[in-house]
């Protein structure tokens, strides 16, 4: 409970934490936050870690008057290839693993979000792969699942460059660009929530939509038990 509210305290007040971060470590920034997009990406167990706030708010602090002696196209370059290398090794890793990581009673791998990932993966195809980008949870699961469903590697590469670049691009520059007009920086935690609002709803929204058809996911269960 105790790391639930320091990750949300975080979440929160990113823009005072990430201030904080680039006063202590200076240049060492780049590296911490490449470190934070790789593994919210990367690895299946990280679906809590910021993303799309920790973007915005990093893009306005750059743009802020105070200097950061951080330069945002260098910035841009380095996030884009950690989300980009993040959903390759998340790719490797679903082909190696397999679902069976997946636990209904999982407090991290719920077996809730594999069926919902799968189902939105199914529905979208490789599109699902550049779209689930801007979706918490869905990001993190999304290349597992298609390196289970033995996705063309080819195929997994081409979406995951363009969702990759196209988030990185939109939520950094969107901080930069936006981050310090005056509504939104004296209302920055409300903007946050907006975002972490905006973004969590069609999470929620597959998850109610997992519970009204049990008897599908049921059939899934038992096909995965089957292979």
């Amino acid at each position: 409970m105790e790391l639930l509210q320091q990750l949300l305290d975080f979440i929160l007040h990113i823009d005072v934490h990430l201030a904080e971060i680039v006063n202590e470590y200076q240049t060492w920034t780049y590296l911490i936050l490449f470190l934070i997009i790789f593994a919210e990406t990367g690895f299946v167990v990280t679906p809590f870690l910021p993303g799309d706030s920790l973007l915005f708010a990093m893009g306005a602090l750059i743009a802020g008057e105070h200097e950061t002696g951080l330069n945002i196209w260098f910035m841009l370059i380095i996030l884009m290839v950690a989300a980009i290398l993040g959903n390759t090794v998340n790719y490797k890793l679903g082909s190696v693993l397999g679902a069976g990581v997946f636990k209904e009673n999982n407090k991290i791998l719920k077996l809730k979000y594999y069926h919902q990932s799968h189902e939105f993966f199914e529905k979208h195809g490789g599109k699902a792969i550049m779209l689930s980008r801007f979706l918490p949870i869905f990001r993190t699961i999304a290349p597992f699942v298609a390196g289970i469903a033995k996705m063309p590697f080819g195929r997994f590469t081409y979406y995951n460059i363009i969702g990759g670049v196209t988030w990185i691009f939109a939520l950094l520059m969107g901080g930069f660009l936006l981050g310090q007009i005056p509504v939104i920086k004296n209302n920055f935690e409300l903007v946050i929530i907006f975002i972490a609002v905006v973004t969590f709803v069609p999470a929620v929204w597959a998850a109610i939509k997992s519970r009204m058809k049990p008897k599908k996911i049921e059939e899934m269960i038992e096909g995965e038990d089957s292979k």
